[in-house]
């Protein structure tokens, strides 16, 4: 009968210990989704959304409440139902409580016409349990800012709903606060909390370029930036039913489109570990992207992506690996390079997970510096490891941005490129200003220097043609006589001390004396008016026929 009853309470105490073993992995496994701005409920890709303007436990809001609507909001996402109601707010805090453990926490945003708000305008910060996870955030110049990178990289798809992901720890209490800007307001859409096992994330990621470096996710918060399937589709959230995420295609940002081709498996794909079935979702490792080159004779050829990220942040690197072709070691071995460093070589996926059609992931840990905010993913070939062909292979990837000093914000991105932008646009009008008015002075100076140059030779034109190369004034040579000029047929004989200081000034000049000789007897006029005319006739024929060119050339 003891036996029984010891029997009867050990089961009793069995059955205690399994109900609150299911009843906290209800706790922990509990996801809240919210329908911000609606006063009912809402099933949306398969999973309820409570109206967070009607009473309910899974959490408390504060008010006042400002609601919208609008029955055309985003209406081609598949979350469309959610963007058509928002709660706007100039503060506003979601509270969560009984949960434990990391969580996602996705907050989805759709900016539509609000009445009495021009939402182009809205600024708002965000803060969970004091992690800043956004500081003067305005979410149609993020949403524009896509998709202009989604243009540049000549791929026609683009967005009107942006849906921002972090991972936090929670102890119990998850307190979601929204703070508007000064003078501004915010607004939000929907929100999410997923609860995350603990084994998504190591303890020890490989630093990049050195030895491995201790990462706790319970320690630091973490934003994803990006999340690829990388050779494959897009995989909406519903096709990752255990964490709800969504993958984006590659091709985007890869640098050279056409440096890889996408394949497809053939056969079922198996996890290496049991604990890796919640990394991602198989979809990842059934499709992979590998070099379109396998013959690359310097086998210097890499398949390379480009990404954007928040300078003076710490980010792991997430790559997802999985062989669909080869089923033996030494067929494909490759590098890996993060941000132009080697971050992995001889990197067989073979060997590394254990044999082919199997999922394995590897991550990364790296530095972005204030000086950039860039960060590049490199896969090549490994020469030195002597594999049968220059190949290399990628299934997925994924970039998370980790907290420091419990600050995940950053709202110098979109206002430097603002101000990059409006700064080029105002060097570029001064640029084309300074232009125009150095055109114009330079043509103005032109046409001077033409009129002057005509002026000059019309000038020249005139004095040659006024004074022939042949006869000059004699006041040209220094003479002080004022003229000898014929009147009614006449000559004017020079006399007095005018005439004596023009004999003076001809006999000091460099003239032969025969021509000397001319002068003083044109100026004496002793010779009677015939002789005197013929004489100065004579003088002045000799002189500017001989002398005065040859005068002309000793001075040029």
């Amino acid at each position: 009968m003891e036996k029984v009853q010891g029997r009867g309470i050990l089961g009793l105490v069995f059955l205690i210990i399994v109900f609150l073993s299911v009843s906290s992995g209800e706790a922990q496994s509990r996801s809240v989704l919210v329908n911000c701005g609606a006063n009912s409920s809402v099933h949306v890709d398969g999973r309820r959304w409570i109206g967070d303007l009607a009473p309910n436990d899974n959490f408390t809001v504060s008010s006042p409440v400002i609601a919208a609507s609008n029955s055309a909001a985003d209406s081609d996402s598949t979350l469309g139902p959610l963007y058509k109601t928002a709660r706007i707010f100039n503060a506003l805090n979601y509270t969560f409580a009984g949960m434990q453990g990391n969580h996602f926490l996705r907050l989805h945003f759709c900016p539509f016409p609000f009445e009495n708000y021009n939402v182009n305008e809205s600024s708002f910060s965000v803060v969970a349990n004091g992690l800043k996870l956004m500081i003067e955030f305005n979410v149609p110049a993020e949403i524009s800012d896509k998709n202009l990178h989604q243009q540049n990289s000549n791929s026609s798809s683009s967005s009107l709903s942006l849906v921002k992901e972090y991972i936090l720890a929670v102890n119990d209490v998850l307190v979601v606060e929204f703070v508007s800007s000064r003078g501004s307001f915010g607004f939000i859409n929907a929100i999410e909390v997923v609860p995350v096992v603990d084994t998504l994330f190591a303890d020890s990621v490989s630093k990049v370029g050195g030895s491995n470096a201790n990462f706790n996710v319970s320690g630091r918060g973490i934003e994803t930036m990006y999340r690829l399937n990388v050779g494959g589709q897009e995989i909406q959230p519903n096709q990752d039913s255990d964490l709800w995420r969504k993958w984006e295609v590659d091709s985007s940002y890869m640098i050279t489109a056409d440096a890889g081709v996408g394949i497809r498996n053939t056969s079922n794909v198996t996890y290496a570990s049991n604990n890796d079935s919640s990394v991602a979702p198989l979809l990842v490792y059934e499709t992979a992207r590998v070099m379109s080159n396998t013959e690359v004779l310097e086998k210097k050829f890499n398949m390379s992506w480009k990404f954007r990220v928040d300078p003076d942040f710490d980010y792991l690197i997430r790559l997802h690996f999985c062989e669909l072709v080869y089923g033996r070691a030494n067929q494909r071995i490759f590098r890996v390079y993060i941000n132009n460093k080697t971050a992995a070589d001889s990197f067989d996926v073979y060997v590394r997970a254990g044999g082919k059609n199997i999922a394995y992931h590897q991550d990364y840990f790296d530095t972005v510096f204030s000086n950039t905010n860039t960060l590049w993913i490199q896969l090549g070939p490994d020469t030195a490891a002597g594999a049968s062909g220059t190949d290399a292979l990628l299934n997925g990837l994924e970039i998370f941005k980790l907290s420091r000093s419990a600050n995940l914000a950053y709202a110098d991105r979109i206002d430097s490129a603002e101000k990059s932008g409006s700064h080029s646009k105002s060097w570029i009008l001064w640029v084309e200003i300074g232009a125009g008015v150095a055109s114009v002075l330079i043509i103005a100076i032109t046409f001077a220097c033409i009129f002057c140059f005509c002026k000059n030779r019309r000038k020249q034109k005139s004095d040659i043609k006024d004074n022939p190369p042949g006869w000059r004034p004699i006041a040209m040579h220094g003479a002080a006589a004022s003229s000898i000029a014929s009147t009614k047929g006449g000559v004017h004989s020079l006399n007095g001390s005018l005439a004596a200081s023009a004999r003076q000034k001809w006999h000091d000049a460099p003239l032969s004396p025969w021509t000397k000789r001319l002068i003083d007897l044109a100026m004496k006029g002793d010779g009677g008016p015939a002789e005197t005319t013929v004489l100065a006739n004579s003088m002045l024929q000799l002189h500017f026929t001989v002398e005065w060119p040859k005068q002309v050339s000793s001075e040029s």
